[in-house]
C-alpha cells in the first residue's frame, strides 16, 4: 500500500509539472528555472520507482517513451479526416467564394470565413475520454490511420490529461505535428555528429520522428503540436469553428497565433498576401493558408464532394522546394579567394522565382550529398537566401552522371588553389585575381560598407574588364575616366553624375563601415562595430599586437590573425594611403563605451520587430554603450524577442536570461537615453 502522504505528494508533483510544462512549451512563459523543474521531475520519478503503483498513463514521466513496437496497429477514424481542395490564385479563391455563396443563398445568416495557416507537418488525431488521452493516430488515407499513441505522448505540447472545469466525455482533436526550423537545424547537426542520415526538411523530420517504432527516439526529437479542427465530441457542442479553437486554447493546446476571421473575401485575399510576405520569417514551414466557413450549420448545408469538404479550401503558396536537373557545376571565386561550387540547373520556378543556379557550398558538401553532373536534385529557396541543393534523387540516376572534382587551379586567373587544414574551403592563392578584385570592390561599395549607390556587380565587372580599376582606391579616380566610361553600355550622364555624388558622399562614412568595407577576412558588420568602438581609428588598430587584439571580447585568435595579416600586407597599406590621397576620411571620433548607460550590457536580437529593423535596433543598443552578439550564453544580459523567434529564445529561457518583447525593449531604450 502506498502511504497517503506519498500519494498526495505524487499527485501534487504531477500537477506542478503539468503546469510548468504548459507555461514553457505552450505559453512560452516559464516561471521556474530548468534546475527547479528537474528537481520536481526527479522527485516524481523517484517516488514512482519506489512505488510503481503510483504510475499513471498521464504522468509526465511517461513522456520519455515506451518499449519498442513490432509494428503500428490500424485505427479507423470515427469521421473522415478530409483532404482539402487547393487553389493557387486569387481568381480560383474567388470562384470558391462564389460557389459557397450560391449554395448558401436563401439560407440566412452572414457568411464568415476563418483563416488559418497551412502547416507543413504531419496531420494527427488525438482522442480523449473523460479528459484522458487514450489514442493518437496519423491521418493515413483519411479513413484509417496508424496508432502512434506512444509517440504522440512524448510531444510536450500535447496534454496527457485535459484540464479545465468543462471537459467532455469524448473529444477528438485534430492538428499538425511540426518541427520548428531553428530546432530542425539543431536536429540535423546532431544527425551529422552521430553519423546518421540528415533530413531533407522539417516535414520529413516530423513525419519520420512520429513513425518510429521506438518512441524513445521520438521523445528525443523537438516536436510541437498545433490543434486546428475537431472530430467527434460527446457532452458538449459548439456553433462555429472560431469558438472551438478558443476552447482548444482553454484546454491547454497550442493554436495558431495567426487565426483570423473575415466577412469579406477581399480581406481574405489581403491576408493571404500578408502571410505570404511573412512566410520566410516564420520559424515553421507553411505552404499556404486554410480558409473555412466558420458556422457549423452552414458547413453542414454545404456538405462535401468525394473526400473534400465544400466549406473549406487550401490556398497554397508557390512551392519552395522543387526538383530539377543539375546540368553543370561551375566554380565561383569570392573576394577572399574562396572557391564555391555552383550548380547550374535546368531553370525551374521556386516560390514564384525562376531559379537556374544554386549553391553547393564547398567540397565537403559535394561529397556528403554525392552530387553529380546530370543528377535530378531537390532544391529550395528561403527568403533572399541563395537557393541550395537539398539532396539528390538517386532513384532517377541513369548511370550517365559525371563526378565533379574541385579544380587544382583557379578558373579565373589559373593560379594554384589550396585547402588549409581544418577549413572546408578551397582558395585561390593569387590576391590579385580578377574575380577576387570584383568581389572585393562590390563588397566595398555595399550598403554595409561605403554605400556607393550605382556601383552594382555588373558595373564593377565592366570597369574591371576595361582595366579602369585595379583596387578599391581606384574607385575614387573614376571621375578622371568620365569620357571613356560614358562610351560603355548601361551608362549615361545622369548615372555618372549620381555616381560621382555617391563617391564623394562615401568619403565620410563612419569608422565601422570603413572597417567592414576593407574586407578583412572574418570581419563582418558586428565585429567591425566592436573594433571601431574599441580602437577608435584605423591607425590605432594597425598598431595592435595579436595579444592586445585577443583581449577584446568577440575577437578570437583567427580574427586577430586576419587583422595582423591585413595590415602586414604592404599592398593594403599602399591602397589605404591612396584612398587618403583621394580625400577619403579615416574618422577618429567614435562613441566611447563609457558614455553609454548600457555599458558592458550584452544583447541578443531574435524574431521580427515591428518598429525596428535589425540594424536600427542594433544601433540604438550600441548608441547607449551596449553590444549585440549572435549567440546566447550565460554572459548575455537581455534577449529582445520579436514575432516568430528562433532557438535563441528557448535557450535564453533555459538559462534564465531576462527576455524583453518590443514594448519592453522600447522602455529600456527610453530609460537609458
Amino acid at each position: 500500500m502506498v502511504p497517503e502522504n506519498i500519494n498526495k505528494r505524487a499527485a501534487e508533483l504531477r500537477r506542478q509539472i503539468d503546469y510548468h510544462n504548459h507555461r514553457y512549451y505552450v505559453l512560452d512563459q516559464p516561471e521556474i528555472s530548468d534546475a527547479d523543474y528537474d528537481r520536481l521531475f526527479d522527485e516524481l520519478l523517484g517516488l514512482e520507482s519506489r512505488f510503481p503503483e503510483l504510475i499513471t498513463s498521464d504522468s509526465p514521466t511517461q513522456r520519455v517513451g515506451a518499449a519498442p513496437l513490432d509494428k503500428f496497429e490500424s485505427v479507423r477514424h470515427s469521421s473522415p479526416m478530409l483532404s482539402l481542395n487547393k487553389v493557387t490564385a486569387a481568381e480560383e479563391f474567388e470562384d470558391f467564394d462564389r460557389r459557397v455563396r450560391e449554395l448558401l443563398a436563401g439560407e440566412g445568416g452572414q457568411l464568415e470565413y476563418v483563416v488559418d495557416l497551412k502547416f507543413d507537418g504531419l496531420a494527427v488525431e488525438l482522442i480523449y475520454k473523460n479528459g484522458l488521452l487514450v489514442t493518437g493516430s496519423t491521418r493515413g488515407d483519411g479513413t484509417t490511420g496508424e496508432n502512434i499513441t506512444a509517440n504522440l505522448k512524448t510531444v510536450k505540447t500535447i496534454p496527457l490529461r485535459l484540464s479545465g472545469p468543462d471537459i467532455p466525455e469524448l473529444i477528438e482533436i485534430r492538428g499538425e505535428v511540426i518541427i520548428f526550423k531553428s530546432m530542425f537545424e539543431i536536429l540535423n547537426n546532431k544527425q551529422v555528429e552521430a553519423n546518421e542520415k540528415i533530413f531533407a526538411n522539417p516535414r520529413n523530420a516530423a513525419a519520420g520522428s512520429l513513425r518510429q517504432l521506438d518512441s524513445k527516439i521520438t521523445a528525443s526529437r523537438p516536436l510541437y503540436f498545433f490543434a486546428y479542427s475537431i472530430g467527434k465530441i460527446e457532452g458538449k457542442s459548439f456553433s462555429n469553428h472560431f469558438e472551438t479553437m478558443k476552447y482548444f486554447k482553454s484546454l491547454g493546446f497550442k493554436v495558431c497565433e495567426y487565426l483570423k476571421s473575415f466577412t469579406k473575401p477581399e480581406k481574405v485575399e489581403k491576408y493571404y498576401d500578408k502571410i505570404a510576405g511573412k512566410r520566410d520569417s516564420l520559424d515553421y514551414d507553411i505552404d499556404g493558408i486554410v480558409i473555412k466557413v466558420n458556422d457549423y450549420n452552414q458547413q453542414e448545408i454545404l456538405g462535401q464532394i468525394a473526400r473534400s469538404p465544400r466549406w473549406a479550401i487550401a490556398w497554397k503558396f508557390p512551392p519552395q522546394q522543387v526538383t530539377t536537373i543539375l546540368e553543370d557545376i561551375q566554380v565561383q571565386v569570392g573576394r577572399t579567394g574562396i572557391l564555391t561550387p555552383v550548380a547550374h540547373l535546368k531553370p525551374v520556378k521556386v516560390a514564384g522565382v525562376t531559379i537556374s543556379r544554386a549553391s553547393l557550398h564547398n567540397e565537403d558538401e559535394l561529397k556528403a550529398k554525392d552530387v553529380k553532373i546530370g543528377d535530378t536534385v531537390l532544391i529550395q529557396r528561403a527568403g533572399d537566401v541563395i537557393p541550395e541543393v537539398v539532396m539528390v534523387i538517386t532513384s532517377k540516376r541513369t548511370g550517365k552522371e559525371k563526378t565533379f572534382k574541385m579544380p587544382k587551379k583557379c578558373p579565373v586567373c589559373r593560379a594554384a588553389t589550396i585547402r588549409i587544414e581544418g577549413e572546408a574551403a578551397n582558395r585561390c592563392v593569387n590576391p590579385y585575381c580578377r574575380a577576387q578584385l570584383v568581389e572585393r570592390i562590390a563588397h566595398f561599395a555595399s550598403k554595409g560598407g561605403m554605400d556607393i549607390d550605382g556601383l552594382g556587380y555588373k558595373t564593377v565587372e565592366m570597369l574591371a574588364d576595361k582595366e579602369l580599376i585595379h583596387d578599391i582606391a581606384d574607385l575614387y579616380d573614376i571621375p578622371r575616366h568620365k569620357d571613356e566610361i560614358l562610351k560603355l553600355e548601361r551608362t549615361g550622364k545622369k548615372w555618372f553624375s549620381n555616381l560621382e555624388k555617391a563617391l564623394e558622399k562615401s568619403k565620410n562614412r563612419p569608422l565601422e563601415n570603413l572597417i567592414y568595407a576593407l574586407g578583412i577576412r572574418n570581419i563582418g558588420e558586428h565585429l567591425a562595430s566592436v573594433i571601431a568602438q574599441r580602437f577608435g581609428s584605423i591607425e590605432n588598430l594597425m598598431e595592435q599586437s595579436n595579444e592586445q587584439l585577443v583581449q577584446v571580447e568577440d575577437i578570437g585568435p583567427i580574427v586577430a590573425d586576419s587583422i595582423i595579416a591585413f595590415f602586414n600586407d604592404k599592398r593594403n597599406i599602399e591602397i589605404l594611403n591612396k584612398m587618403k590621397s583621394y580625400g577619403v576620411l579615416f574618422p577618429k571620433e567614435v562613441l566611447s563605451k563609457s558614455e553609454g548607460k548600457l555599458t558592458d550590457k550584452t544583447f541578443i536580437l531574435t524574431g521580427t520587430l515591428e518598429k525596428f529593423t535589425r540594424s536600427e535596433a542594433k544601433k540604438q543598443i550600441e548608441k547607449r554603450g551596449g553590444r549585440v552578439t549572435s549567440s546566447v550564453s550565460k554572459k548575455t544580459d537581455y534577449v529582445i524577442v520579436g514575432t516568430s523567434p528562433g532557438s535563441k529564445h528557448e535557450k535564453a529561457m533555459k538559462l534564465g536570461i531576462p527576455i524583453l518583447d518590443e514594448a519592453g525593449f522600447k522602455e529600456l531604450l527610453v530609460e537609458n537615453e
